[in-house]
């Protein structure tokens, strides 16, 4: 059974009961540059790593600010993306015109899924071929949210989009403990530390590349690049690293461990 029979429209289903250009949509997303985000019980932290078409050209912007108060990080195509933040900078300005508040993020978030979802079964468009982490704070505290072209929404404590991700997400799931009480410089510390192992190749996480914001509880979004991020990664440099290094450290403790084992039984 050709897969390509039923992958001409959004709208079509397969046999097994998938829709083709929604998982289309979604590969787009992990093929995408590496997004990080994390968050305490004061701060949420984006970290996002920028890439360049050429040594001529600057780097793109992966992290949109939206209000004072949310924040966006991207994974996938970069229109895409512009597109849902202007968007969702249109939904703040409105909510702040009628009601004179800053918009809650939980209500902003569930229009923008059902935005994603609209285009997944509407015969004239096509999904939007974006992941989004969105940072955010209101009167519930910080919050941490990600998006995916099926329209799905989730919240989490940590999370990971792009390609190479998945060094990024093993070093969070390790640590997502301490997230919660960490402060201001330690949780920047921990997105950088993650995102330095999703560096592809020989590689490295640089000021030029790399990407930092941060929101909390009565302090707006900041955004941390260029010389403002370089003390962070002096920092880094000096306490070792990040998660590749500390995979590596570990399986080096874990071949050392093996052969004394081996030692020992021979003994």
């Amino acid at each position: 059974m050709f897969r390509n029979q039923y992958d001409t429209d959004v709208t079509v289903w397969s046999p097994e009961g998938r829709l083709l250009q929604v998982e289309y949509a979604m590969e787009s997303v992990k093929q995408g540059s590496v997004c990080i985000g994390l968050r305490s019980n004061k701060y949420a932290v984006l970290g996002a790593l920028k890439r360049s078409i050429s040594e001529l050209s600057s780097h793109q912007k992966k992290i949109l600010k939206i209000d004072d108060h949310i924040g966006i990080g991207i994974a996938g195509l970069t229109a895409d993306a512009r597109s849902l933040a202007k968007y969702m900078r249109n939904e703040c300005l409105n909510h702040k015109y009628i009601y004179g508040s800053p918009i809650v993020s939980s209500r902003l978030m569930t229009d923008l899924a059902d935005k994603h979802q609209r285009t997944t079964q509407t015969y004239v468009r096509r999904p939007f071929g974006v992941g989004l982490l969105v940072a955010s704070v209101d009167k519930n505290g910080p919050h941490l949210y990600q998006t995916c072209p099926s329209g799905n929404l989730y919240e989490y404590y940590a999370s990971a989009v792009g390609a190479r991700s998945q060094s990024g997400k093993t070093y969070l799931e390790k640590y997502y403990e301490t997230f919660n009480d960490a402060s201001r410089e330690d949780l920047i510390m921990h997105a950088l530390k993650a995102l330095a192992g999703c560096v592809g190749g020989d590689g490295e996480l640089t000021k030029d590349n790399g990407s930092i914001a941060i929101v909390g509880i009565g302090e707006s979004l900041t955004l941390i690049e260029g010389k403002e991020l370089q003390p962070y990664l002096d920092k880094l440099e000096l306490e070792g690293g990040g998660a590749d290094e500390e995979a590596d450290a570990e399986t080096e403790g874990a071949e050392e461990a093996k052969e004394g084992d081996v030692e020992a039984m021979e003994t």
